[in-house]
């Protein structure tokens, strides 16, 4: 999935999950869209493949000189240079391959989240634990402090694969929770029609 990218992105804590007072989210209400017994959803951010790429070249780069090396100015300049490149490729290749895709699953007891193609990391939040789901039309790694799992003390925590829309969860502690994939919209419904037997009202009203 490529980039979403909008003209005038959100203010940080502002997901424009609301228009104004006694307004509902946008484009949310007027949906009748049924809702499956389990909804998957996913994004994707094909860029973080170009980091990757970095990350191998710094790996296969250490592996080069440790195997390939006529360097006579000393064995400590050769084993820092080795441990440097590899330790620099494993980091990038492990933080670029594990945010280069997210996937969402909302059943209903929790919503988890794994990360990467492998997974991990992985959080699971249980419904029971959530207030309230808004639909963010615009989340970017500017508001975030970059990609990846992040987290700042006066917004909460995010998974940012790619700019665009968002899930965004309300917890119960008064903490929020968000996520960027596709169809954030249909995972509002998914989430919310989960709360409404909980709350005894439909979430967000």
């Amino acid at each position: 999935m490529r980039d979403h990218p909008h003209e005038g992105a959100a203010a940080p804590g502002d997901h424009g999950s609301a228009g104004g007072a006694g307004e509902p989210a946008p484009r949310l209400s007027g949906s009748h869209a049924e809702i499956p017994e389990v909804w998957h959803g996913s994004a994707t951010n094909r860029i973080q493949w170009l980091l990757a790429a970095v990350g191998a070249a710094c790996l296969a780069l250490g592996i080069e000189l440790a195997v390939d090396s006529n360097w006579t100015s000393g064995l400590a300049p050769l084993v820092m240079s080795v441990v440097g490149c590899v330790a620099a490729g494993l980091l990038v290749l492990f933080g670029t391959l594990a945010f280069v895709h997210v996937a969402v699953r909302v059943d209903k007891d929790c919503l988890e989240v794994r990360c990467g193609h492998i997974g991990v990391p992985r959080r699971r939040i249980p419904l029971d634990t959530v207030v309230d789901a808004d639909f963010a039309p615009q989340v970017t790694p500017r508001h975030w402090g970059g990609w990846g799992y992040r987290w700042r003390p006066e917004q909460g925590t995010a998974v940012v694969v790619r700019r665009g829309e968002g899930l965004v969860l309300k917890l119960g502690d008064g903490r929020t929770f968000t996520i960027t994939v596709d169809d954030a919209e249909g995972a509002v419904r998914a989430v919310r029609h989960r709360l409404t037997p909980r709350n005894g009202t439909p979430a967000g009203a």
